[in-house]
């Protein structure tokens, strides 16, 4: 089919996935300071390249887990309760 076909979108679409998920390996999700259990305040700290921050509001660390990856944005979250 030509470049009006149906499946002209598909390449495309995969660049686009491929390019946000590079965005989110590569972006620097560092971890931000964070106030533990116990009360104790922890400076923020970077992840090294290819690796993000992980863990929960009150425990981080730098891991390559998307699945355990905390954004930026919730660790926001976190500081405000």
């Amino acid at each position: 089919m030509g470049p009006g076909g149906s499946g002209g979108g598909w390449p495309l679409a995969g660049t686009l996935l491929v390019a946000v998920a590079a965005s989110m390996v590569a972006g620097g999700e560092d971890c931000l300071w964070y106030v533990d259990r116990n009360g104790s305040w922890h400076p923020g700290f970077d992840c090294e390249f290819f690796t993000f921050c992980c863990g929960t509001c009150h425990q981080r660390y730098c891991c390559r887990d998307p699945l355990r990856l905390l954004t930026e944005r919730q660790q926001r979250h976190c500081l405000a309760f």
